[in-house]
């Protein structure tokens, strides 16, 4: 149901708000107020509401198909995947690919092999996506498939992975958007109404594909990967501009880069070697983009209106995106930031750089950053000690490397732990106003000209527990003045 005017009241203004009235008219905020406002008004019976949430870095199409692979998550071997493989290789046609995704082999005893594989699936295709995105496991029949026969592990990482990934067999356009529109409806009921979209993919003409079929379900900013940058330039695409026949939801979105790997896959590059593999080519994880080419790929960007966001996991990474973005004195975004050094932290204030993280990843991460970080996890997921230098943060998912929900960031940053557990580096948690701000573009409460963007929440975020602010109850959610989820 849309409604050109709505007013909202007896909502609590905000986290530790008063109780007041919210209305909304051609889908902006034009009145905000304690007490009550005239006219016809939806008693919220003291629910709170809050900006709408924004995931600052997701997949969109990959986390949308994701939903429909084989589970891998929390299985904790390379066997232990390979039977759970084989129990799921009479389920699709004989010939169809078995896709499977969310493997962490960072803790795993043994090793995944191409050979381990092949003994669980010998006749069908078979390609497993690590939970980072940066590791793709395939046996002999998936390598043949994309070109890769004879690959000697089976087991292929960063630029290698990606290349497996493109060249893996795609569902038609139709079911994929068929997905993505299921995928944001289940997003929509938990209250984001905004994404970057940093899907490996040409992200500006599909989301226009999109728009041109529907009303998007949720404001969208679509990066450009550099094999696209020259065509976003020659049609004069900005950072932030909106494309036409979206209804003003789609803008483009920055430019994205990659500095390094990740953690789980011991590629992000650091100051430290890995343990075990310092006598290794690898001891120190892969650079990704030569520091020269990140400059001038950044230049040439900058210089006509895109953004820069830079992947950036290791220290080493972080240090090289920072002196780049010193370089070339523009702003932008280094995503992820997992690993600092101290000298580092506050030059991200110091030069503009927005820090769009992942705070999820800090409790999913734990173990495996105490083992092949060891002595430095203190300055790991440091969102406290960035704050407390004036860093902006935004906090996003990577879904599909964890779920698309924002509650989940939030609460992991404010609590520190996810299983029970003691907080991991309590000295980072962030206080729950803090969390929401950096899942809500920097705010917290709804203001008069705000886009009525909207989530309206049974409890209030600041009286919640661990657990419910986890699974935060999302009574309603409104995009533009456009109810998406809720039952108005």
């Amino acid at each position: 149901m849309m409604t050109s005017t709505l007013t909202l009241t007896r909502v609590r203004l905000g986290p530790g708000g008063p109780l007041g009235s919210v209305r909304v008219a051609d889908g902006k905020v034009v009145a905000v107020t304690e007490g009550e406002l005239d006219g016809p008004a939806l008693d919220l019976d003291g629910r709170t509401v809050l900006p709408g949430l924004w995931d600052a870095h997701v997949h969109a199409a990959q986390w949308a198909g994701n939903r429909h692979r084989v589970d891998l998550a929390g299985l904790d071997s390379a066997r232990a995947v390979a039977e759970a493989v084989r129990k799921h290789a009479a389920g699709p046609p004989a010939g169809e690919v078995l896709l499977g995704q969310g493997f962490r082999d960072g803790l795993w005893p043994d090793v995944p092999t191409r050979a381990l594989l092949d003994a669980a699936c010998p006749d069908r295709p078979v390609a497993l996506i690590s939970a980072d995105l940066h590791a793709a496991w395939l046996n002999s029949a998936g390598l043949a498939l994309i070109g890769r026969p004879g690959h000697e592990t089976g087991l292929l990482r960063e630029h290698e992975c990606f290349e497996a990934m493109q060249a893996l067999p795609e569902v038609s356009v139709e079911v994929l958007d068929r997905w993505v529109t299921e995928a944001w409806r289940d997003a929509a009921a938990r209250g984001v109404t905004g994404v970057i979209d940093f899907h490996f993919s040409d992200n500006i003409a599909d989301w226009s594909r999109r728009a041109a079929g529907a009303p998007l379900p949720v404001r969208v900013q679509a990066a450009v990967y550099p094999r696209h940058l020259e065509a976003a330039i020659g049609r004069g695409h900005r950072t932030g501009d909106v494309l036409p026949g979206t209804g003003g939801l789609l803008q483009v979105g920055p430019l994205k880069l990659f500095t390094d790997g990740s953690l789980n896959t011991r590629t992000a590059l650091c100051c430290d070697p890995y343990p075990g593999l310092e006598d290794t080519q690898e001891a120190y994880g892969i650079e990704e983009t030569p520091y020269e080419e990140l400059v001038r790929l950044m230049r040439r960007a900058v210089e006509n209106g895109i953004e820069p966001a830079v992947h950036a996991i290791g220290d080493r990474a972080n240090t090289l995106a920072l002196d780049a973005f010193a370089a070339l004195r523009c702003r932008g975004r280094i995503e992820h930031a997992q690993l600092l050094t101290a000298a580092d932290v506050p030059r991200f204030a110091e030069l503009g750089v927005t820090a769009g993280v992942q705070p999820a990843h800090a409790t999913d991460d734990r173990d495996v950053a105490d083992r092949h970080w060891a002595g430095r996890t203190g300055r790991a997921f440091a969102y406290a000690d960035l704050l407390a230098a004036g860093a902006r943060l935004e906090f996003g998912s990577d879904a599909p490397v964890s779920p698309l929900d924002p509650w989940l960031g939030i609460a992991a940053a404010v609590h520190r732990t996810s299983d029970g557990r003691p907080a991991w580096h309590p000295e980072q948690r962030l206080p729950v106003t803090s969390a929401l701000a950096a899942s809500a573009r920097g705010r917290t409460a709804v203001r008069v000209g705000d886009p009525a963007d909207l989530v309206i929440v049974e409890v209030d975020p600041r009286e919640a527990d661990a657990h419910t602010l986890r699974e935060m109850p999302v009574h309603a959610t409104l995009l533009a003045g456009r109810w998406t989820h809720g039952p108005y």
